[in-house]
């Protein structure tokens, strides 16, 4: 695994196609965002038991999210 110290702002380049930006930084959490081509499924790893397709996972973070 990398490591990498970011502050927020600053982005992560991952080949030509990702870019992963650290968005803010709380006590707790970390916020980033993730610009990536559309087909590539992104989910979050609680999310992956792994049972279902990648459309139904899409499905389920999508519910996760707008709570």
């Amino acid at each position: 695994m990398l490591v990498l110290s970011r502050k927020p702002g600053e982005r992560i380049l991952i080949g030509e196609d990702i870019a992963v930006t650290v968005v803010r930084i709380g006590p707790n959490t970390v916020r980033i965002g993730i610009d990536a081509p559309r087909e590539m499924n992104i989910v979050r790893d609680e999310l992956c038991d792994g049972e279902g397709s990648p459309a139904e996972l899409e499905k389920k973070n999508q519910k996760l999210a707008a709570q």
